[in-house]
């Protein structure tokens, strides 16, 4: 299905098919590719600066594997718990099919944060790696995977916000259809300016890829300072997203609710973890004492090497001096005495 979205302020128009292409009979969709993209270069940023945060990159590989199947389970049932309307078909039966079916979209980021950290502090536990040092290395991949996942978003025309007149509003007949079913649009009337431009949408998927590229600026800034702390980083990760998340989750039409009540569940979640991220954050500046020292491959093999090397040498050398001269002949003497005397004359 191709969608038409326009942005009639800027003079932007995009002709956009979910689909990439056709694999074996199979369609591949933009937003898999695109969440693919995002996860490789998280994936490259955290092995390229791992031994920044005192960790191994081939502990950050391993930790990989348990982590990432745990976030894409994490992100989809947090999704199907707050609207399970999305496991059943047409006529009401379930669909087991349809409640997995996260390549055609609905991952909520937070379930997939959620399950991050905890798989991530199991991993920390059995693995004795430092779990704050892996959620600081962690937090930068989260921001690079999140501002650029959004742009799948915008493939799928999805996760955006109210009416809006504002330059950068966003246009498509999908987007005035959808909010004609939903109840959202007043009359016909309002409907019509939707489809022709006058009125839009707030490009909310815009607004949080900017805010998460901003706040890889302000962490990377951070990184160049030096860690006060381990847990720094990720923690004024926590505080940043969840205040803006809050924010723009307020300007959303398609929010999950908190089990029916009026309350947005990612809105209500980002404001209770950067609370408690802020406080988090005061204790350990008081508390933890300073971050883990660069890692540097190699080191810890190294270093018992040379104390051992070090002690065979203080070891051997008083013995050597207890040694007897050896049994020298008088000819072989004065032979060397002649050699000393014939080299000697080339140093002035």
């Amino acid at each position: 299905m191709i969608n038409t979205v326009t942005f009639p302020g800027l003079g932007l128009e995009f002709e956009l098919d979910r689909v990439a292409f056709s694999l074996f009979g199979h369609n591949i969709y933009w937003y898999g590719i695109i969440i693919a993209v995002g996860f490789l270069l998280a994936v490259a940023f955290g092995l390229w600066k791992a031994p920044k945060f005192g960790l191994d990159p081939d502990a950050i590989i391993d930790a990989i594997y348990i982590v990432v199947p745990s976030a894409i389970i994490g992100a989809r049932l947090y999704y199907v718990i707050f609207n399970p309307a999305v496991c059943f078909e047409a006529d009401g039966s379930f669909s087991l099919l349809r409640a997995i079916a996260f390549w055609d979209g609905g991952l909520a980021i937070y379930g997939g944060v959620i399950a991050t950290v905890v798989s991530a502090y199991l991993f920390c536990l059995v693995r004795n790696v430092d779990f704050w040092s892996g959620m600081d290395i962690t937090s930068y991949g989260l921001l690079i995977g999140q501002l650029v996942g959004r742009w799948g978003n915008f493939v799928n025309v999805e996760a955006y916000g109210g009416l809006t007149e504002l330059p950068w509003r966003m246009c498509s007949a999908s987007i005035a259809n959808e909010l004609w079913r939903d109840g959202l649009l007043e009359s016909e009337a309002a409907y019509q300016s939707v489809i022709d431009g006058t009125v839009g949408v707030h490009p909310t998927f815009l607004y949080e890829s900017l805010w998460n590229l901003l706040g890889l600026v302000v962490l990377l800034l951070l990184m160049k300072r030096g860690r006060k702390f381990n847990g720094q980083m990720f923690l004024s990760y926590v505080i940043w997203y969840g205040i803006g998340r809050a924010a723009i989750e307020g300007l959303r039409t398609d929010s999950l609710y908190f089990f029916g009540t009026g309350i947005r569940s990612s809105q209500m979640l980002g404001l209770v973890s950067a609370v408690v991220a802020i406080g988090l954050y005061i204790l350990r500046l008081k508390t933890a004492g300073p971050a883990s020292p660069p890692f540097v491959m190699g080191k810890s093999d190294a270093a018992p090497r040379r104390e051992e090397a070090e002690c065979t040498s203080a070891q051997t050398a008083p013995e050597a001096e207890k040694l007897p001269a050896a049994s020298v002949s008088p000819a072989q003497l004065e032979e060397e005495n002649k050699e000393e005397e014939n080299d000697g004359g080339d140093d002035h």
